[in-house]
């Protein structure tokens, strides 16, 4: 019973600091540049955010505008303009915007570019702001 409560205290914990958020974007940027120094770099990545929070600066995010319209077009290989919910969900996770337990709501209407990148740039702002 003891190692339940344990466990409902860390979860609890993740989940108000946003640890998970914090991790997920922290490794993508990682996976993303490759650095040759790691540590280094993801000391150099944290001090940003707090330099970023304290003057309001908007934190940079890894991929920029034609990073986000190019994965849009890979998901949308029929060029019909939009991408399925499905599409949509898997890219969220894949960028540690999202997790697999979120419940993001279909409206049955497809997911089109405009909506794909304000969506990116509102939770990368969000998760952001939140540390």
């Amino acid at each position: 019973m003891e190692s339940n409560s344990r466990e409902q205290q860390a979860r609890k914990y993740l989940e108000k600091y946003r640890i998970m958020e914090l991790l997920n974007l922290l490794t993508s940027h990682l996976l993303f540049y490759q650095p040759n120094k790691p540590r280094e770099y993801l000391i150099s990545l944290l001090e940003r955010l707090r330099i970023a929070k304290i003057t309001g600066v908007a934190f940079p995010f890894f991929m920029d505008h034609s990073n986000i319209v190019s994965m849009f077009e890979m998901m949308d290989s029929g060029r019909k303009g939009s991408i399925s919910f499905v599409q949509y969900k898997r890219a969220l996770e894949n960028l540690g915007l999202s997790t697999e337990d979120e419940d993001l709501k279909d409206d049955g209407n497809g997911i089109t570019l405009d909506k794909f990148k304000d969506e990116v740039s509102r939770r990368v702002q969000e998760i952001w702001s939140a540390f």
